[in-house]
């Protein structure tokens, strides 16, 4: 299966974010929106964009270690990467990133 470049956009991020939101939960969603808005900070090095980009195009891929759809354990696989990823770039995190991803959680759960 051949995956096509443009499966990885923002426009795909949203989209798949909108669509799974109550399915990974608020918290997980949270921290999905941390890595997404921690790209935009200064503090963030060529080294933790790679590791975020992978993170999110992991996340919206349609290839998985466990897929999606597998009741209990779908979003594990996904996450564990996420959690990976926001350990490994905590230093791009800072109040306003902790804040947009806050804000943006907020507006998809409300």
């Amino acid at each position: 299966m051949a995956i096509e470049i443009d499966d990885y956009n923002e426009e795909g991020f949203w989209a798949k974010a909108k669509m799974y939101c109550k399915s990974i939960g608020r918290t997980s969603l949270e921290q999905v929106f941390t890595l997404y808005y921690a790209l935009e900070s200064e503090k963030c090095s060529t080294k933790d964009k790679t590791i975020i980009y992978g993170a999110l195009a992991y996340l919206v891929s349609p290839i998985d270690l466990i897929p999606d759809l597998t009741p209990v354990l779908g979003y594990t696989d996904d996450m564990a990467m996420i959690a990976a990823a926001l350990v490994a770039v905590t230093g791009c995190i800072d109040d306003v990133v902790k804040g947009k991803a806050k804000g943006k959680a907020d507006e998809l759960f409300d």
